[in-house]
C-alpha cells in the first residue's frame, strides 16, 4: 500500500481471508474495512512530510522513541544474558573456568555451537503459539537457572562438578533458542510502524552488534579475574529481565501492524502491556477475517435478523389490534 500496489494489497488480503469459494459478502466487507484501516495508518503516519530523525524521540499516540526504546532493550537483554560469552568462547569458558583440558575444551566448544543451532529452530513451533512475553520471560528464567546451577558446581571445585556445570551450558543453549535468540530480531520490526521501521531496526541492530563487542571483550579478563563468578553476574542479569519484559513489553504475536499501533495509544511507559490495546479487543491475526470477524459479521446478521422479526411482531400485533376494534 505504501508503494501505491493496491491490488496486490487488495489480492493478499483477500488470499488471507478465505479461498475464492468460501468468499461471502461478510469476508469481502471485512477485507475492504482492514483495507481501510491500512490506508488511515499510512495516511496517519505520512501526515508530517518528509521524515526527520527527530520523529524518533517523539511520544505521543505513536510513541515513537517509546518503540525505540524497546527496540534498543530487547538487544541489550539479549547479548547480556551471557549467549555471546558461550557462543563466541566456549572453549575458553570450558579451559579456564571449568578446569577442563584443552582438547576436551574445543570438543565441547563445538558440540555447543551443534546444540545452538538444533535449538535455534524450536522458535518455529512456539513463537507464535506462546507469544513474545512468555516466550522472553520464560527463557530469561532458564538462562538465569542454568548459569546459576553451574555457579554453584563450579564452585564445589570436583572435575564432576564440572562436568554438571557443563551439562547446565548445553542447557542454556536451548533456554536461548526458545526466546531470546530469535525475539530480538523479530521485535524490532514489530513494534515500528512503516515510517520509522527501517530507522528503528538499523539503530537497535547497531546497538546489539556495540553490545556484542561490550560483551566479548569484557568476558576473558572478568574469566581470568573472577573465574566461575561471572556466571553469576549473568545470572543475575538475566533475572532481572523477567520483571523488566513484564512490566514494559506488550505483546505483538498475530496482531497487524495497524493493531500494533493502538498498543501505544495509551501513552506512557506500560501502555497497552496488560490491558486491551487502545481501548478495542484485537483478535488474532489468524482469526481477524477469517474467524472472528466472520463470526461477527454473522452475530451482526442474526441481531439484525431478530430486530426485524420484533418489528415484524409489533406491526402483526397492530394489526391485529386493530381489527379487532374494527370488529366491534
Amino acid at each position: 500500500m505504501s508503494q501505491g500496489r493496491k491490488g496486490e494489497a487488495i489480492d493478499v488480503l483477500s488470499r488471507l481471508a478465505a479461498s475464492p469459494d468460501q468468499r461471502t459478502p461478510e469476508v469481502e466487507s471485512l477485507i475492504q474495512e482492514r483495507l481501510r484501516e491500512i490506508e488511515e495508518s499510512l495516511a496517519r503516519e505520512s501526515a508530517g512530510g518528509p521524515f526527520r530523525f527527530a520523529e524518533l524521540l517523539q511520544g505521543g499516540p505513536l510513541g515513537n522513541f517509546r518503540r525505540v526504546l524497546l527496540a534498543c532493550g530487547v538487544n541489550v537483554m539479549q547479548q547480556f544474558t551471557g549467549a555471546n560469552m558461550i557462543n563466541y568462547l566456549a572453549p575458553v569458558v570450558y579451559e579456564n573456568t571449568m578446569g577442563l583440558s584443552r582438547n576436551l575444551s574445543l570438543i565441547l566448544g563445538g558440540c555447543t555451537a551443534i546444540t545452538y543451532f538444533v535449538a535455534s529452530f524450536i522458535p518455529l513451533w512456539t513463537v507464535d503459539r506462546f507469544g513474545r512475553r512468555v516466550l522472553l520471560m520464560f527463557s530469561a528464567t532458564g538462562l538465569s537457572t542454568c548459569f546459576l546451577l553451574a555457579a554453584v558446581l563450579l564452585s564445589v571445585g570436583t572435575k564432576s562438578a564440572a562436568y554438571g556445570a557443563t551439562a547446565m551450558v548445553f542447557i542454556f543453549q536451548i533456554f536461548l533458542g526458545i526466546g531470546f535468540l530469535p525475539i530480538p530480531w523479530l521485535y524490532p520490526a514489530e513494534v515500528s510502524h512503516t515510517r520509522i521501521r527501517a530507522y528503528t531496526s538499523a539503530i537497535s541492530s547497531f546497538v546489539n552488534w556495540m553490545c556484542v563487542f561490550a560483551v566479548v571483550e569484557m568476558t576473558p579478563p572478568a574469566i581470568d579475574q573472577i573465574g566461575w563468578r561471572v556466571f553469576v553476574i549473568f545470572a543475575v542479569l538475566n533475572a532481572c529481565w523477567v520483571p523488566i519484559v513484564y512490566a514494559f513489553f506488550p505483546e505483538t504475536a498475530n496482531l497487524s501492524l495497524e493493531d500494533v499501533d493502538h498498543l501505544f495509544e495509551k501513552g506512557g511507559i506500560t501502555g497497552g502491556v496488560w490491558g486491551a490495546p487502545g481501548g478495542r479487543t484485537v483478535i488474532a491475526h489468524s482469526d481477524r477475517i477469517a474467524g472472528p470477524g466472520v463470526s461477527q459479521a454473522r452475530n451482526d446478521e442474526e441481531k439484525l435478523t431478530e430486530t426485524q422479526g420484533n418489528i415484524e411482531h409489533v406491526e402483526r400485533s397492530s394489526r391485529d389490534s386493530a381489527s379487532a376494534e374494527h370488529r366491534k
